[in-house]
């Protein structure tokens, strides 16, 4: 046989096994010939509670950690400000005479106290010995496996680290090896920015603290005492670093761990808070997080790595490996992802980069949304800051609601049940605000929200102006994706027992809020709309008006919503017909004289044209009464 035939044979045999020869650009790994430097370049690893941010440094690879039950505070009392409905009908007023300065002012009193913050839990440090420089480094983050890896050379020895955080087990597992017996030399140490104190038992790192009683958000700057501990409150947490070897040594001080002359190590770290509910106080009524960290401890290290990798990668891949996306060949070239990006940037094609843009969402809400009641925050559950931005809370005017899009439409539903689950704890704490704020009936929803379910509107009573904290239409929002999770699963029982009652109390709220204008109409006074300002024909630049599109969109979607449940479970003949006769008589979408969707009542310019928030556009999306089909006008505004 000629050696062309040789070769031929050989390309047909090695791609008869799955043998790459031309590396294709990757539609599910993330990779880098660097370790990251900040947070924001680090790879997100996480079990849906647990989270682990992991830089990948060759002498000291620093892993931030993560619970995403570990926040400031204790449970919210609802009834803060017991009085501020009393200020709604001088609002009205104000605005009834076109005095909308008066308005923005008065708004300012029907506020109350900030959210708490999510908290970081700490850093753990691997620190290695290692003399010369490191060759040939690699960093990646397979999405399709929720592993990641790095290896590199020092002195021809080829180092190399797994890490995953797994679900079954509550643990993350880290194991290295090194090519030549005994070249393997680190310690592991632990730091936080909450109080804390550590300490080594049997060569078993463990860590104990507790998280402020208030963290003051960033945006308000340099204030005094923006950081607030009370060790008789806050809630509190453990964690225990453990390093199991075939060989070397193992020894311990009071602030570390560390192996010897190692071949191969895998190193587990458990972590667990004394959070119990949103309604519980996390000291008093507060679960064992000791004991908590030390059962999963106990049980995960009794395991293999391989055992442990095997059940991680079942559990993850049921989920991760239900939708898959193809948008044809690419000529891409194999790049590190930074480089990808750039190059993307260009406006070259990569048609794998946005396969796994796509995955890369759904990655990240398997990830960061698997706790009951505790949905995904601002930052998933990855934040390194006492003070992290926007509190990493809950911000109900779009982005909670946002994080859960792709949870329903991308099949992943059960990771949907963190937000479902927090509607009603939601919905208890903003029965309150309902009647205390707006001196209403149903619940009611604002800006924000933290684990404690606050449900009030923030501002730190009158300390912000009103388009950042004067709204409350987050529960007709929240609401729609207890009928978006009916749509997709016909589940009559969750319906039925779960969502129907929320839903008809968001409805209610609205329903018992709306006035008529003084063309009869029904409209929302006073409104906002998020975030965002008008400029009056007068020049005057505010937030605080009536009849706010984004409100009335958000009502529309809500009264059609319910108005749907009740048929589907054939009750509240009487309710439904309210919502109905309401609906007819909702001031209806305004189109401007440039052709757009108006924002405001009136046709008035917007102070940021180009505002990052467009919540006028709700009835098109995330709603569905806006469409080219049946409302073409609308949507063409």
């Amino acid at each position: 046989m000629s050696s062309k035939s040789y070769f031929i044979l050989l390309i047909f045999i090695l791609t008869l096994y799955g043998v790459d020869l031309c590396k294709a650009q990757s539609n599910h790994i993330l990779w880098y010939n660097q370790p990251a430097q900040y947070f924001e370049e680090s790879v997100a690893l996480g079990n849906g509670k647990m989270g682990a941010s992991v830089f990948g440094g060759v002498l000291s690879d620093k892993i931030f950690l993560n619970d995403a039950t570990l926040w400031s505070g204790g449970p919210v009392d609802p009834n803060m400000n017991p009085e501020a409905y009393k200020n709604i009908p001088a609002i009205r007023e104000a605005l009834n005479n076109e005095d909308y300065k008066l308005a923005d002012q008065l708004n300012k009193k029907v506020q109350g106290r900030f959210s708490e913050s999510y908290a970081p839990l700490g850093t753990i440090f691997l620190e290695f010995k290692h003399e010369g420089e490191p060759q040939n480094y690699y960093r990646e983050l397979d999405i399709s496996q929720a592993i990641s890896k790095v290896s590199y050379q020092v002195n021809g020895i080829k180092f190399s680290r797994e890490y995953f955080v797994s679900y079954p087990d509550q643990m993350m597992v880290i194991k290295l090896v090194s090519s030549e017996k005994g070249a393997l030399n680190f310690g592991v140490r632990f730091e936080s920015l909450l109080r804390n104190s550590v300490s080594v038992a049997d060569h078993v790192l463990k860590a104990e603290g507790y998280t402020p009683i208030h963290a003051e958000p960033s945006y308000m700057g340099n204030v005094p005492d923006p950081v607030r501990f009370d060790e008789n409150k806050g809630t509190r947490f453990a964690t225990l670093v453990k390093i199991k070897s075939r060989d070397g040594k193992l020894t311990s001080d009071d602030q570390s761990v560390n192996l010897s002359g190692a071949t191969e190590a895998v190193v587990f770290v458990s972590i667990a808070t004394s959070f119990n509910g949103f309604d519980k106080d996390p000291v008093t009524e507060g679960l064992n997080a000791g004991l908590l960290a030390a059962n999963q401890l106990k049980s995960a290290s009794a395991k293999s790595f391989d055992k442990l990798r095997k059940s991680h990668l079942a559990d993850f891949q049921k989920y991760f490996s239900r939708v898959s996306l193809n948008l044809g060949k690419t000529d891409a070239p194999d790049l590190p992802t930074d480089d990808r990006l750039k190059r993307y940037a260009e406006g070259k094609e990569d048609k794998n980069l946005e396969v796994l843009y796509f995955q890369y969402g759904r990655y990240l809400l398997i990830s960061s949304s698997r706790t009951p009641g505790v949905p995904a925050n601002l930052q998933g559950i990855w934040n390194p800051y006492i003070r992290p931005p926007w509190s990493c809370n809950y911000t109900t005017n779009i982005n909670a609601e946002e994080n859960y899009w792709l949870a329903e439409n991308t099949n992943l539903s059960e990771m949907h049940q963190p937000l479902l689950s927090f509607i009603k704890n939601i919905a208890t704490t903003g029965k309150v605000t309902a009647k205390t704020f707006y001196g209403v009936d149903g619940w009611a929803a604002c800006h924000n929200s933290d684990i404690w379910a606050m449900s009030n509107p923030v501002g730190n009573f009158g300390s912000l102006d009103a388009n950042c904290a004067c709204w409350n239409m987050g529960g007709a929002w929240l609401s729609t994706h207890l009928w978006e999770h009916y749509q997709f699963t016909h589940d009559q029982k969750f319906l039925k027992n779960e969502a129907y009652e929320l839903m008809k109390g968001a409805a209610l709220f609205c329903l018992e809020w709306l006035v008529e204008d003084k063309k009869g109409e029904l409209i929302t006074s006073p409104s906002t709309s998020p975030e965002n300002k008008y400029i009056t024909p007068e020049g005057y630049e505010g937030a605080t008006l009536y009849g706010g599109t984004a409100d009335l969109a958000m009502i529309r979607q809500c009264f059609l919503q319910t108005i749907q449940a009740s048929e589907v479970l054939d009750k509240d003949a009487d309710f439904r017909n309210q919502l109905e006769r309401a609906l007819l008589k909702l001031h209806p979408y305004q189109i401007g004289k440039k052709g757009n969707l108006q924002e405001w009542y009136y046709d008035w310019a917007d102070q940021e044209p180009q505002h990052r928030h467009q919540s006028h556009l709700f009835g098109l999306f995330p709603g569905d009464h806006i469409t080219p089909l049946l409302t073409p006008e609308l949507a063409n505004a």
